[in-house]
């Protein structure tokens, strides 16, 4: 990976942190676009004794002097009213009560996702075989009956989870890059009975008979409450949980400086066929003007919530660049999501959009969003879809 550039050398050091906890401390988990949970078997063990065999990568820890967030200027706030996720007003307890991030198969026959539109953020990023594996985070996760259908973790998931402080969610095999991660006392972790879990849930995950393995595992919310509170896993936000998100008042639309139009969104390009994740899946965004929201497509056509019927839609979409690399035979991919490294963020809202980069300190950071006058980009209130885009096929990304 291209060293992250920073101003001193402990910059440059923890520029990279994301990456190297990542190939020393995580473990991927699910099977790769052409694998099943039962062939994965064999190959996990291949992996595990190839990774004892080797020395791991130092984490690098904060240093004195080094910039944190209160020392980088102004910062999102919440006021204890609205929600954290969408910024929309919210009763006190409603507030403080942590989402759930939970894992969605976005491959063709996984699709369409079950209860993915009461989602009130989903993030999206490639994975192995070049296509894209979402991650929901749900703030009223009880008053659905099921959350389908669901995959494996990948460690830059988790790290993006750890900006919410959320519990989380994911069913496959556990592979050497995000196993000790989720396994660790940092993670609130949900998982199955699988390969490489320390202490699976046995209550959340069912089959259904609708659909062929692994595409048919769904999250019985019941079962997950149980388990959430055999647990012990606190329901309301830690203390070390900051806000990430700058939204416009109550009744006003987001205003930012730079702002040009931007009404159809590519995050993987127009082409098909592209190595960068998003162009297998045909990943685009439609803005309607009438809504103010961003409808989202793939695979040639609107994507549906099997729950609703209806098309997702969001009120902001970001695009977050990032630095990334293949790590194996097996195209299993890492992105650096940590460090002060000057990396873009396009921030789309009310059909427009603003430009600017992002910052995170660390794991109980978010990553902020600031314009080029340092301030933070403002975003409408809603629900929003985050796109980590892998810098080497940033020039794919287009938008009109």
């Amino acid at each position: 990976m291209a060293e992250i550039q920073k101003s001193t050398a402990v910059r440059r050091r923890a520029a990279v942190l994301c990456l190297t906890a990542v190939l020393a401390a995580s473990v991927s988990a699910g099977c790769g676009p052409e694998q099943t949970e039962e062939t994965q078997a064999a190959a996990v063990q291949e992996t595990q004794e190839a990774q004892e065999s080797a020395a791991p990568a130092e984490q690098v820890p904060a240093e004195a002097g080094e910039q944190t967030g209160e020392e980088s200027g102004a910062l999102p706030e919440n006021d204890g009213m609205h929600s954290f996720l969408t910024g929309e007003p919210a009763d006190e307890q409603e507030v403080q009560k942590r989402p759930l991030a939970v894992m969605f198969n976005n491959r063709e026959e996984g699709c369409p996702q079950y209860g993915i539109g009461a989602a009130s953020i989903v993030y999206e990023a490639p994975v192995e075989g070049r296509i894209t594996r979402l991650m929901g985070l749900f703030e009223d996760y009880e008053e659905l009956d099921r959350i389908g259908y669901i995959r494996s973790s990948r460690d830059y998931f988790v790290y993006c989870a750890l900006e919410y402080d959320a519990i989380y969610a994911h069913f496959g095999q556990a592979t050497p890059y995000v196993g000790d991660l989720i396994n660790s006392d940092r993670v609130d972790n949900i998982s199955g009975a699988v390969a490489g879990i320390d202490h699976p849930a046995r209550d959340t995950f069912l089959r259904t008979s609708d659909r062929k393995a692994p595409n048919n595992v769904y999250i019985d919310v019941e079962g997950l409450t149980q388990d959430i509170s055999r647990f012990d896993y606190s329901l309301t936000y830690h203390d070390t949980h900051k806000a990430k998100f700058a939204f416009a008042e109550d009744g006003e639309e987001a205003e930012n400086a730079g702002q040009i139009p931007a009404l159809v969104l590519y995050p993987g390009g127009k082409e098909s066929g592209l190595a960068n994740g998003y162009s297998l899946v045909e990943a685009r965004f439609e803005y309607n003007e009438e809504d103010g929201k961003y409808y989202r497509f793939q695979y040639g056509g609107p994507q549906i919530d099997e729950k609703t019927g209806e098309q997702l839609a969001y009120d902001n979409v970001i695009f977050q660049y990032c630095h990334g690399e293949v790590r194996d035979e097996n195209d299993y991919l890492a992105f650096g999501l940590h460090g002060d490294n000057g990396m873009k963020v396009q921030v789309f809202t009310g059909g427009t959009m603003t430009e600017g980069t992002w910052s995170r300190y660390s794991d109980n950071d978010p990553a902020y969003y600031t314009d080029s006058e340092g301030e933070p980009i403002e975003l409408n209130q809603g629900k929003t879809w985050i796109c980590l885009i892998w810098q080497d096929y940033a020039d794919d990304v287009a938008f009109e």
